[in-house]
């Protein structure tokens, strides 16, 4: 029996996923599954640079503004809810189309993977943060680099949660895995078809930067205070997304708003090289080079021939 297929269009920041995945769905009579942690968030629809009115006319979309910020959003829960959609969609006799650049939520989908909590030592756990407190968090992530170096070169030295997460598991003797370590195995139940989306790093760059002062254009600046308003702070998880934790300082008055820009299109040009990491890793990605293809429609097209001859 034939797995039902799942195409999946991936991809940095800006490189054109959303016109190729709708004019893709719109060719297949398909519907798209967001693959953004950011887009799931009501409210943030500038900042995520979610699709328009217009392009959710044009074909049905699912996981787009359906998290409440202050909630949070884990890769598990968002492994439940793109499954339940690709369930309704192939229920519907259409064609699931999966897309997006957070690499986290496309790894929750592709594998099976356990999402199951190891419960921590509450006792060490606070020893670990009374550390961070009194001497500093540079202090805990020392102790982490002499401990497990190949975690501490994936954790920031801020992100104190994840530092205390990677010291426990250490210690415990599990560490932390990289991503061909965190799969089991491949989802039985989907034939994924995965199609990567590429330019080179001068063209995104420039797209990146058009999108940032797009942004800024809709009222970046304005959603941003709404959600401050709504009692969010930078320390909410929704708030820690390029966009948004940039502009605070602007809000604040610490900053101007050229330099809060320049710092979100910095932030996403970084950002972008670690997507592009991410994705390189799947073995059976079928890369579009978009820079070196004459126009849009020559591409569409041999993306859709591509689909043809493995569907």
């Amino acid at each position: 029996m034939n797995k039902p297929k799942v195409i999946v269009v991936a991809g940095p920041t800006a490189v054109g996923k959303t016109e190729y995945a709708l004019r893709i769905a719109e060719a297949l009579n398909g519907e798209i599954v967001s693959c953004d942690s950011m887009q799931l968030y009501r409210g943030m629809d500038i900042g995520s640079a979610s699709p328009s009115a217009d392009e959710l006319a044009r074909v049905p979309h699912h996981l787009i503004s359906v998290v409440d910020p202050r909630e949070g959003c884990s890769a598990a829960r968002y492994q439940a809810m793109a499954t339940q959609a690709i369930e309704a969609i192939l229920a519907r006799g259409r064609q699931p189309i999966v897309a997006g650049g957070t690499g986290l939520y496309l790894h929750a989908l592709l594998f099976e993977m356990d999402f199951g909590v190891v419960q921590s030592d509450p006792v060490r756990r606070r020893e670990l943060e009374e550390i961070a407190t009194k001497e500093g968090g540079d202090v805990l992530f020392q102790r982490l680099a002499a401990i497990d170096p190949a975690a501490a070169d994936r954790i920031h030295p801020h992100n104190i949660k994840r530092v205390i997460r990677a010291i426990e598991a250490a210690e415990r003797g599990e560490g932390l895995r990289p991503i061909g370590a965190v799969k089991k195995q491949r989802r039985q139940d989907y034939d994924f078809l995965l199609m990567g989306l590429a330019r080179n790093r001068q063209e995104l760059y420039a797209r990146i930067d058009q999108r940032v002062q797009v942004l800024a254009d809709r009222g970046l600046a304005t959603e941003v205070q709404h959600l401050l308003d709504m009692g969010l702070t930078k320390d909410d998880t929704a708030m820690k997304g390029i966009g948004y934790k940039e502009i605070i300082p602007y809000l604040e008055g610490r900053c101007s708003f050229t330099e809060a820009l320049q710092e979100v299109a910095k932030n996403t040009r970084h950002y972008a090289k670690r997507q592009m990491t991410w994705f390189r890793k799947y073995e059976t990605m079928h890369w579009f080079s978009l820079s070196s293809i004459k126009d849009e429609e020559t591409a569409l097209g041999e993306m859709l021939t591509w689909l043809k001859e493995n569907m």
